[in-house]
């Protein structure tokens, strides 16, 4: 007797999706079985009914598998959705991400994770292992960016001798270290010229948590977003005395062309950082 089985890759709404899209792993057929033994919350989660059967009590089971179609028919697995990661409103799979740096020949083991080192500012750190000769991050932001939208590429890249593993052989994300500054893509340093580019630089060094920032980084490269672009804007104010849109750093993120903007941007008076008032109730 043979027994059929049904592949779906199904969205969130649990349509099929296209070739290339990215989804969920879901199996249906007579081999799925009818749920967990005294389990029932698991077995409601994962087993479910399948609307794709002709039988009307088939089921199909959630895998929690993510992968997408490949044109020969083939899946390509892209992780678990466990891992996926909320920032700043946009839901990512990890997975994903790891599948395309893994396209790089000479990169081994990779996994992306979001970190929040800093109340508030939550990025996508990449941490991978390669030879000797392996590449950096500005190489591995760039082959991203051609693959993905910008939200979806990481700010910083760690390379590892080796991935950190628990005694059980499994990934020990505790012991990933945090971004130090060459895990960020740079135009290659160069020191800030001028009182201008010093006072952005150490703004941008303060904001990004880095030792040091020079004239050629990029804003997005190294992490940049619309929440860090406003606490920027808000420190350019305070320190240099001048109004900077925010859509001014989008259009010149490096550093040295930020500077000359401001240079000849509106001048408005220097507000002080604001500070708790002691408030006296008669």
């Amino acid at each position: 007797m043979q027994y059929s089985i049904r592949t779906y890759i199904l969205d969130a709404y649990r349509e099929p999706v296209p070739v290339g899209v990215t989804g969920e792993l879901y199996i249906g057929g007579a081999g799925v079985a009818r749920g967990y033994l005294n389990r029932p919350e698991l077995t409601a989660e994962r087993f479910l009914k399948d609307p794709f059967a002709d039988e009307p009590d088939a089921r199909m089971y959630r895998t929690g598998d993510l992968g997408r179609w490949l044109p020969d028919g083939n899946i390509e697995f892209l992780g678990r959705n466990d891992f996926q990661v909320k920032i700043r409103g946009f839901r990512i799979e990890a997975g994903e991400i790891e599948a395309r740096l893994r396209e790089h020949g000479a990169v081994r083991d990779v996994v992306v994770l979001a970190r929040e080192d800093a109340p508030g500012d939550k990025r996508l750190v990449a941490y991978y292992t390669t030879g000797k000769d392996g590449p950096g991050a500005e190489e591995l932001r760039c082959k991203l960016s051609a693959s993905l939208p910008e939200y979806m590429v990481p700010a910083a890249y760690v390379r590892l001798e080796s991935l950190p593993l628990t005694p059980n052989g499994k990934l020990d994300r505790r012991a990933l270290p945090a971004p130090d500054a060459d895990a960020y893509a740079t135009g290659g340093y160069e020191p800030p010229q001028g009182e201008v580019e010093t006072a952005l630089a150490r703004i941008w060094a303060e904001v990004f948590k880095l030792d040091k920032v020079g004239r050629n980084d990029n804003f997005f490269a190294l992490g940049g977003h619309s929440l860090l672009a406003v606490r920027i804007m808000t420190r350019i104010q305070q320190a240099l005395g001048v109004e900077v849109s925010i859509r001014e750093l989008f259009a010149h993120p490096v550093l040295a062309d930020l500077a000359d903007a401001s240079s000849s941007a509106t001048r408005v008076a220097p507000q002080p950082i604001p500070r708790r008032q002691r408030v006296t109730v008669l």
